[in-house]
């Protein structure tokens, strides 16, 4: 039982982690000392660089989120059940869900419209097409991070107060 726990709370520490290192700290550092560097293409540069960061990160969060269910699922087999079984189950899944969109939906309409200019996404107009569109999709995939970030914290919280 004891070994359930531990995986899914290193699995849950690992992915929250991660995001809140890439959202806070990687992301600022690249778009600043990239965009000081090179002002023209700087902030383009920094947005493929964190772009590819994120997805492998994404992909890893894959298993992270595996390893977190498939604990959950191991405790509550082996008992005594977690308590909030089923909500902790459908936030887990929840964030799985929100890495999977990301990665396969999300990404690659930012990555086609960062394609499809032949500058810096910032060089746009403010009201092109291109440019709203682009920051329509980088808000949501900011939302689904967010998300994922305020849903791990809860599910920490409720596996800090368990007593099983």
């Amino acid at each position: 039982m004891a070994f359930f726990r531990f995986a899914g709370l290193l699995a849950l520490s690992l992915w929250l982690g991660g995001l809140a290192t890439l959202g806070a700290l990687t992301a600022p550092v690249l778009f600043d000392v990239l965009g000081a560097h090179d002002p023209a293409s700087g902030r383009e540069l920094a947005g493929a660089v964190f772009g590819s960061l994120f997805q492998h990160f994404q992909r890893a969060s894959w298993i992270a989120g595996t390893v977190l269910l498939l604990s959950l699922g191991g405790r509550a087999a082996l008992g005594p059940r977690p308590r909030h079984f089923g909500v902790r189950t459908w936030i887990a899944a929840g964030m799985l869900a929100a890495s999977v969109v990301t990665v396969l939906y999300v990404t690659p309409r930012i990555e086609r419209l960062r394609s499809s200019t032949s500058g810096p996404m910032a060089s746009l107009h403010e009201d092109d097409p291109v440019r709203v569109e682009f920051g329509q999709w980088h808000a949501v995939s900011t939302g689904l991070m967010v998300f994922t970030l305020a849903a791990g914290v809860g599910l920490l919280w409720m596996e800090a107060t368990d007593r099983h």
